[in-house]
């Protein structure tokens, strides 16, 4: 058994489920067949939840990233960057490491205390 990812023609995720690679084929055999009749395309990608492959473990709303070959979660705030290395998003000024909880504030793209 494993994690697979389903992706549209947007290479986004709409679905993420837990099957064998038996039933995935199957899956992929009934698409073909459907996408040929209705122009419907998805498929289906492996994902692991510890990210151990395609950097990050797929959520519905996930992008994939081919030439990546990653799972990229949702952007958080206009302001952040992507991680090449981890696929990640990341804030444009390091969290705080004073131990204090703080929360992200976009107007001014800076960590505010809570």
């Amino acid at each position: 058994m494993g994690y697979f990812a389903k992706i549209n023609k947007r290479n986004n995720v709409t679905e993420v489920i837990v099957a064998d690679q038996e039933h995935i084929d199957k899956i992929k055999v009934v698409s073909e067949a459907v996408e040929a009749q209705e122009a419907v395309y998805d498929t289906w990608i492996e994902t692991k939840m510890d990210g151990s492959v395609r950097k990050n473990y797929a959520g519905v709303g996930y992008h994939y990233d081919e030439a990546k070959d990653a799972f990229i979660p949702p952007k958080p705030f206009n302001s952040w960057v992507l991680n090449d290395d981890t696929c990640q998003w990341e804030a444009p000024v390091d969290y705080p490491s004073d131990g204090k909880d703080y929360r992200w504030d976009e107007n001014t793209t800076n960590w505010v205390e809570v």
